[in-house]
């Protein structure tokens, strides 16, 4: 029988733990974790105190995946990451993380491979830990445009960023949910 050895991979979805932040625009990598887990059959996700997250692993397109959830809070991210890369051997390549951004209009979404963290602090926290910017990541969009423009400058963006999704929003969310599921497949 041929030994083929089945490489792992650490994707992670950001926001922030407890029932206060559940269905915030912060929370959309939490969100697609979960949408993972299911598309996926993955068991439910479990506490790992050894982490700092929620853990669930499973199979997909012939890698051992681990998604996660970190429980450090949005801004301590890169705590529970490095966790996981270091316990696992994983390197900054077997991750992909998944989180908002403001920067993008609501519907829209951008693959980064190695940018900067564009004022997200959960992302700048893991490029902090890591030491690098150089993993994937998926941008998911909760900006809000006027006149086609996503609104550039926002004094309330902490409150906005932590405001409860519309159903006008999760309408577009939804509209793009199948075809990120497929770039994520494709990073893989």
């Amino acid at each position: 029988m041929l030994y083929v050895p089945c490489s792992m991979k650490l994707i992670v979805g950001l926001g922030n733990s407890g029932s206060e932040y559940a269905n915030t625009r912060h929370n959309l990598g939490f969100l697609f974790a979960d949408r993972l887990q299911k598309e996926w059959g993955f068991s439910e996700f479990t506490l790992s105190k050894k982490f700092s997250a929620e853990v669930t692993e499973g199979n997909c397109a012939g890698n051992k995946i681990m998604l996660a959830k970190p429980t450090t809070f949005m801004n301590l991210s890169g705590e529970a990451v490095k966790k996981i890369l270091d316990f696992y051997k994983l390197t900054p390549e077997d991750l992909l993380v998944i989180h908002d951004d403001l920067d993008i209009a609501a519907g829209k979404y951008k693959i980064a491979t190695d940018s900067s963290s564009a004022g997200h602090n959960g992302v700048q926290n893991i490029i902090d830990q890591l030491g690098t910017q150089t993993f994937k990541r998926i941008r998911i969009g909760i900006g809000e445009t006027k006149d086609g423009e996503v609104i550039a400058c926002r004094l309330e963006a902490h409150d906005f960023v932590l405001g409860k999704i519309t159903p006008a929003e999760t309408e577009k969310i939804t509209a793009i949910e199948k075809e990120i599921l497929a770039e994520i497949q494709k990073l893989l």
